[in-house]
């Protein structure tokens, strides 16, 4: 049986964060070349410092990266505009762009694309990991989603000019107190958030962010005994690129499960549909949530596993945790039923509509736990084969 009585932490951080600015100017890139190109393979990673924004990576076929020479710099300067850097040693207007993205390598190419009667392989070898657990109603683990809750609801509000002191970069971190397996409350709040006044102290921007912090978390998970670490060094005003570089791809934990569950070791942000990274990773949270909310479990794991250039999973593996209504081997055997789902990288991309330009949205806030969206963002967290798969396993 899972342990019933413990405290567990996650983090997030917010779209200003230099790592997430990253991610957001490669998924932008991304979208506007499957916008152009439905089936363009790329693999794009961004890199930020003070003053500057240095752009990589392949893309395939090659009249696509003619195609974009002249567009990557506008869209990472819109990107960053929108998030809301105008600081004198990272302002969107004056940011060095460096593009150096080159044609995808053909050695890789023969792998992933299909051949006569051959489907498309993987793009890569590796193993993906999706979880669910009924402890929200979004069937995600309570610390991470309450993080990026958090962060989320303070970014809307800096935008709408409701707190006009904040600037774009910050962190959040919650631990969480369980009891009988189940969340309850909070026994630390961390938030460390930029400020444009340089006289303000962390009392003041605690003042200006608790009610935002309240109002996210459920009713009674606040108590007299929480922990409160707001801006703990006492001055943040120097943030994003300018304080701290950024990089594509670092905040794994960050956009799956806050550490609840394993992860593969992959980055999704910049890398189109192809690559099992990604949309595999996005199949396996499809069939966990699903397993969990057809009452199957209380909490489930999937694993799949790729090998580049072929099309089917190694392997496929479900784990209840002890919480499972039907042996995990049921599970196991429905998912493989290709009435379920097709896992083929074409399989995927087709059952949940990828090949289109919907991962912008992700680069912040978690690429899990988001409600669908009609133009077929987040279409992993839909909950469609919950009778499917109550008829199978």
């Amino acid at each position: 049986m899972p342990r019933q009585n413990f405290t567990f932490t996650s983090e997030s951080v917010s779209e200003g964060h230099p790592d997430k600015l990253c991610d957001r100017i490669s998924d932008a890139i991304l979208d506007a070349l499957i916008a152009e190109e439905p089936e363009a393979r790329v693999a794009c990673e961004s890199f930020a410092t003070t003053n500057r924004v240095i752009i990589g990576g392949e893309v395939g076929p090659n009249r696509l990266r003619d195609y974009m020479m002249d567009r990557i710099d506008q869209i990472a300067r819109t990107c960053i505009k929108d998030i809301g850097y105008e600081q004198d040693n990272f302002h969107h207007e004056t940011v060095e762009v460096t593009n150096l993205i080159h044609k995808q390598s053909e050695d890789i190419a023969q792998g992933v694309d299909a051949l006569g009667d051959k489907d498309e392989g993987a793009g890569d070898q590796g193993i993906m990991f999706g979880y669910a657990v009924n402890e929200t109603p979004e069937l995600m683990p309570a610390p991470i989603q309450y993080s990026h809750a958090i962060l989320r609801n303070l970014a809307e509000a800096r935008h709408a000019g409701d707190t006009p002191q904040l600037g774009p970069d910050a962190k959040s971190q919650l631990t969480v107190k369980y009891v009988d397996g189940k969340p309850v409350g909070v026994t630390s709040i961390v938030l460390s958030t930029q400020h444009l006044d340089a006289l303000m102290s962390a009392h003041d921007v605690r003042a200006v962010v608790e009610p935002y912090i309240r109002n996210t978390l459920p009713d009674g998970w606040i108590s007299t005994d929480t922990k409160w670490h707001v801006n703990p060094t006492g001055k943040f005003v120097i943030g994003g690129p300018d304080g701290d570089a950024g990089l594509t791809g670092r905040k794994i934990i960050v956009d799956t499960y806050g550490g609840a569950a394993p992860h593969g070791g992959g980055a999704f942000s910049g890398k189109d549909p192809t690559k099992v990274d990604r949309s595999a990773a996005y199949a396996a949270r499809y069939l966990a949530k699903n397993v969990v909310a057809a009452g199957l479990a209380h909490c489930c794991t999937i694993q799949l596993s790729y090998v580049i250039g072929v099309a089917c999973p190694l392997s496929i593996y479900a784990d209840t945790h002890g919480t499972g209504a039907v042996p995990e081997s049921r599970i196991e055997a429905a998912i493989r039923d290709v009435d379920v789902m097709d896992l083929t990288p074409r399989g995927i991309r087709t059952h949940l509509g990828l090949n289109r330009p919907i991962y912008q949205r992700t680069a912040a806030y978690g690429h899990f736990g988001r409600a669908p969206e009609a133009d077929g963002g987040f279409s992993w967290e839909r909950t469609d084969l919950v009778d499917t798969l109550k008829a199978k396993a």
